[in-house]
């Protein structure tokens, strides 16, 4: 919110014009108190005293011959009590009640822009009431805004114009005129520190230089056509009435305002935006070269002493080199002067001020050149804290699972509500689930082994039905004598009579695959196939490279064996044999190596095994673009599940027309004894597994638990139907999130707060909701998932930090 405030003497009074808006306006009359102009007086006169004197060395001298010591005059405590009685009554006045209505329209109106947004007043008044400290005014205190003071002459007859982008370095012209009692050495020094950030040209006089050159010199210099954005001063200067003041650009060599303001407008014309005076009486040089058209002038209202200009040039070129706006730096130059420096330089924080024109945008130094690209957008230290934060959590497994969890319950309801669940067929795979129910009515007091007699029956009774691909999930690494020869003979039926497609479970231990015992006599590698079960019930298993001779996941051979079965080429080359005096899975995985495939499902599974980057990242215990199961999908889409019990007891009601289609697994159905270890093949039901058991009321073997076969159900499927789901990295997605976030707010922190604060809430939400739509329906359609809530959080953090460390 920008207001200009004008206050005019007139008599005895001063009459406070407050204008803001489109034309709105209010005005007060305040009497002007006698007591202040003495006190400025007084205080000008310590300042004065203090600075000509008390720097140097102050320690009492004998000075009369009766042995009287005689103390040098104290201007310090002097100038320190004139300061505090001129701020007391300064501050006394323009806290009467008849401005409070000033003070009161300025807090309302910013109220409707935004909480603790920085307030710009521009302050136009004469020479004699421009004397006056008005940046030490605590405008706004007590409503709690802070209220920025720019002074503005009170004439302006040229309009400010729109410097031109440049792609470069902002370049400065610093003349260094008459040096008769200064050292302007620091000043070069304090200039060498913008080097990197800037192009700095010194213009200095030589001695027994004509005056026309000097000046010559100086006019060219200001119209040169490459442009200067910044013009410094340091030297002598003073006040005149009626030439716009004076620079003393060598000794006995004056140089007028007017003598260069046809000079200063083409420089203006030309880019010049900022002006620096480090030098005495600045007013009238000020109020010139904003009537001019300059954008900015930073001047000393009062005369300066040598070493305050100093270290106020350092302060303030240290700011602006940081990036800061001339108003920021102004600001910081005199808070240090203020409570660093105010028992060495007392007062001297009082003394710079800053003219603008109203519509002028205070000028920075734009970051150039990748280094000084590349720090903008490193984080700062808000930043940097949210980040490892977020960078931590994102690597924190359980907090990931869950995460993954929540994320894929969502997508199930995105995936119901808009109608995009997979169209009914029938599923892949047959869950014949040995339940508790099976093991009551079987008579199996232990079902830790599995009675293999009672899986024996399950497997004549799916040969009855002419199963071709049957998967028994179960580990016969250890001898059962008197059900071992009953198994075996069952699973040697089933390959005599349909040609059956066997394949059995293992285990990997020490990196070796542990499966079926040659003791048992239960299977033979030359005609059965046998895979490993070791999975996290998350994540699809794939085999680890295309040579799967030597070890196979469970899952992915009885995908492939449903492949081969239905490609009648391979139908008729490959089948299990009896007498076969080949490994088996040898020959399957070398026909899929040597044979060229018009079967889709076959061709994705030739290929398909993890990337190389997936190794690495599992080396370093990560899992990182690692396939999912898509519980997003329906179980009923995915699997029939028949309890063992129904299987061998309702054989009326099963006929064999689905089951030469589908892969069978015979499994645990979640009683408590399930796994190698028991209990382990029982897992907690995902979220998006309940969502649609409670959404289409299905069935399960254990509705309390989701069991290790129903992961693999899910896994076949996805090789099936090649749906295979990779999630990007929550990390990189947060790295992605806080670049985005970071050009946004350096993208938009130029931009007025109230367009500012509009434009990041409309982003920032509006990228979060779009975001989180398209990553919703590219996940089905693609089988992406994008990372949403960390991400979404730090984007948001990131917005909020800048506006906190900025407002």
């Amino acid at each position: 919110m920008q207001f200009q405030l004008e206050v005019q003497q007139i008599d005895r009074s001063c009459l406070f014009k407050l204008a803001w808006g489109k034309g709105q306006q209010i005005s007060v009359t305040l009497p002007y108190p006698d007591t202040l102009l003495k006190l400025y007086q007084e205080w000008r006169k310590a300042y004065l005293n203090f600075y000509k004197t008390s720097l140097r060395a102050r320690i009492p001298k004998p000075k009369n011959d009766q042995g009287k010591i005689r103390f040098p005059q104290d201007w310090h405590r002097q100038l320190v009590q004139a300061e505090a009685q001129l701020l007391s009554e300064f501050h006394r006045w323009l806290r009467q009640e008849k401005l409070y209505e000033i003070r009161a329209k300025i807090a309302s109106e910013s109220n409707n822009v935004a909480h603790n947004a920085p307030i710009k007043l521009f302050l136009t008044c004469s020479i004699e009431l421009s004397r006056l400290p008005w940046e030490t005014w605590e405008l706004g205190a007590e409503f709690g805004y802070s209220v920025a003071i720019a002074r503005s002459p009170v004439n302006i007859t040229n309009p400010n114009k729109t410097p031109p982008k440049r792609r470069r370095k902002p370049r400065i012209l610093a003349i260094l005129g008459d040096d008769t009692g200064l050292d302007l050495t620091s000043d070069r020094d304090s200039l060498d520190s913008l080097k990197q950030v800037a192009e700095i040209e010194l213009l200095t006089w030589q001695p027994q230089q004509p005056a026309a050159e000097i000046k010559q010199q100086i006019q060219q210099a200001l119209t040169d056509e490459r442009g200067w954005e910044v013009l410094f001063f340091a030297g002598h200067s003073n006040e005149t009435t009626i030439t716009g003041g004076e620079l003393a650009i060598a000794p006995n060599i004056a140089l007028s305002i007017t003598e260069i303001a046809p000079q200063l407008t083409i420089a203006k014309n030309n880019g010049l935006q900022f002006a620096l005076f480090n030098s005495c009486n600045g007013l009238s040089i000020a109020n010139s070269l904003i009537d001019l058209g300059l954008s900015q002038v930073a001047v000393m209202r009062e005369p300066v002493h040598n070493q305050v200009a100093q270290v106020f040039l350092v302060q303030f070129l240290k700011a602006l080199g940081n990036y800061q706006n001339v108003g920021d730096a102004l600001q910081k130059a005199g808070n240090y002067l203020k409570q660093q420096q105010h028992l060495t330089y007392p007062s001297a924080y009082l003394i710079p001020s800053l003219f603008c024109h109203p519509d002028a945008k205070l000028f920075q130094i734009e970051p150039w050149g990748w280094r000084e690209q590349l720090n903008r957008w490193l984080p700062t230290k808000q930043e940097a804290i949210a980040l490892s934060a977020f960078a931590v959590i994102s690597l924190i497994s359980p907090i990931q699972n869950f995460l993954l969890e929540g994320r894929v319950l969502v997508q199930s309801i995105y995936r119901d509500v808009t109608g995009q669940i997979p169209p009914e067929t029938t599923p892949p795979v047959l869950l014949v689930q040995i339940d508790e129910r099976s093991i009551v009515e079987a008579g199996i007091s232990d079902p830790h082994p599995m009675d293999r007699s009672y899986l024996a029956k399950i497997v004549d009774r799916l040969t009855s039905l002419e199963a071709q691909v049957i998967g028994i999930d179960y580990l016969f690494d250890r001898q059962q004598p008197a059900n071992d020869p009953i198994l075996a003979q069952s699973v040697r039926n089933a390959i005599a009579e349909n040609d059956t497609w066997l394949i059995l479970a293992g285990i990997i231990e020490a990196g070796t695959e542990i499966g079926v015992s040659a003791e048992t006599g239960i299977a033979d590698p030359n005609w059965s196939l046998q895979g490993y079960t070791n999975a996290l019930p998350q994540y699809v298993k794939l085999p680890e490279s295309t040579n799967c001779i030597d070890r196979c996941p469970f899952t992915y051979l009885l995908a492939i064996a449903s492949a081969l079965h239905r490609e009648s080429a391979a139908s008729s080359l490959l089948q299990p044999k009896l007498n076969s005096q080949e490994d088996f899975r040898t020959q399957v995985i070398s026909y899929l190596k040597q044979t060229e495939t018009s079967s889709h499902t076959l061709a994705f599974l030739q290929q398909a095994q993890p990337h190389p980057f997936v190794h690495f990242t599992q080396s370093l215990n990560r899992l990182w673009l690692r396939p999912i199961i898509d519980f997003s999908i329906p179980p009923d889409v995915v699997y029939d599940p028949l309890a063992a019990w129904q299987l061998l007891t309702k054989s009326e009601e099963l006929t064999n027309d689905r089951y030469d289609q589908q892969i069978i697994i015979i499994a645990s159905g979640g009683y408590p004894q399930a796994g190698v270890t028991p209990g382990e093949d029982n897992f907690p039901v995902p979220l998006a597994v309940a969502y649609w058991r409670e959404r289409f009321g299905l069935a399960s073997g254990s509705s309390h638990n989701f069991t290790g076969s129903e992961a693999n159900a899910y896994m076949i499927h996805h090789l099936l139907t090649q749906r295979l789901v990779v999630p990007i990295p929550t990390l990189w997605a947060i790295a992605i999130a806080a670049l985005f976030g970071k050009g946004l707010t350096l993208l938009l922190e130029k931009q007025h707060y109230q367009r500012q604060l509009l434009a990041v809430g409309i982003a920032g939400t509006g990228t979060v909701v779009i975001v989180g739509l398209v990553g919703l329906q590219l996940y089905l359609a693609a089988g992406i998932l994008i990372p949403w809530l960390l991400p979404s959080a730090i984007l948001l953090l990131y917005l909020c930090s800048s506006f906190r460390s900025k407002y």
